[in-house]
């Protein structure tokens, strides 16, 4: 035998022996699935084919336990909110923080007539009395019904009760109708106290120039600079800039004729007073002089 047959010879009988995995040109031999040991046998053909089913697994360790039962501190104090998992729904269905059963973000809110009575009169009154001793202006019966959600007409009789109350036991704060709303006051008869307490070591009153002007502009509103400067006989310009920073007098538009800035009391003058408007000022006939229409027409 030529040493070419013998070299071809040899190449065939190594061939021969050779198994079918060893010679796959994929590269990696295949295993055989005896030497995977009874857990695979266990898995079965499902194993081979992991699909979403196959990750839909329990907690196997005490720390996947752990995450999986975690609810956030926000949620722990807000037991009344259904917190889940956001995959199952699409983003724009997520209303976050909304109550579970509660109505929607958009939904109106009641008006306060279709409210239905449901504390009891003392609970009323003392949440009426909590919200009245903390509002810095005064607060309408329209407003107070909304946050109690009790029938306005309710609210207004239990506010009037009050301030008969008060009047009755003789309370050192008086509950009155001012600018449109409703608001404690400290009783007149106890004004030295206060004053001393609020003023003391103070200088918060107005000028007399001040008051001189600004009972002028509450008698004549609307009314113009000039004007009120003919009636006190000087000229009140620094004088209106201060109640304008005070806040008790405000521009209301201008003169047709003139084109003058025109100046009124504000909200705020009403509530310092006491009154609900400019109507409840008291008449001025006992102050004047006989003569007032002469003095008025020289002026002018």
């Amino acid at each position: 035998m030529s040493g070419g047959e013998s070299e071809r010879t040899s190449r065939e009988a190594r061939g021969s022996d050779s198994s079918p995995e060893q010679a796959d040109v994929a590269g990696e031999p295949k295993s055989d699935p005896k030497d995977r040991g009874p857990e695979a046998e266990d898995r079965g053909p499902e194993a081979e084919d992991r699909g979403p089913e196959a990750e839909d697994r329990g907690p196997e360790t005490p720390f996947e336990e752990f995450a999986a039962s975690w609810v956030p501190p926000w949620a722990r104090a807000l037991p009344e909110l259904v917190v889940e998992p956001a995959a199952d729904y699409p983003r724009e269905d997520l209303p976050l923080g909304r109550p579970s059963g509660g109505p929607a973000a958009d939904d109106e809110e009641p008006h306060p007539d279709d409210y239905e009575p449901g504390m009891a009169d003392q609970e009323l009154r003392a949440a009426l009395e909590a919200i009245l001793l903390v509002v810095d202006e005064p607060v309408t019966e329209l407003l107070l019904a909304q946050v109690v959600e009790e029938p306005p007409i309710r609210v207004e009789a239990t506010l009037h009760a009050l301030a008969e109350e008060y009047v009755h036991t003789g309370r050192g704060f008086e509950l009155r109708q001012a600018a449109g709303g409703w608001r404690l006051y400290t009783r007149a008869e106890y004004a030295t106290y206060v004053e001393r307490f609020v003023l003391d070591g103070q200088q918060a009153r107005l000028t007399q120039a001040a008051l001189e002007t600004l009972a002028v502009v509450a008698y004549k509103q609307p009314v113009t600079r000039s004007r009120i400067s003919a009636i006190r006989g000087v000229n009140c310009d620094g004088v209106i800039k201060t109640l304008l920073n005070r806040g008790l007098v405000e521009e209301c538009g201008t003169e047709a004729e003139s084109g003058a800035h025109l100046y009124r009391t504000t909200r705020l003058f009403l509530e310092k007073l006491g009154i609900n408007g400019v109507d409840e000022l008291p008449p001025l006939a006992p102050f004047l002089p006989d003569n007032v229409d002469e003095i008025d027409i020289a002026h002018r």
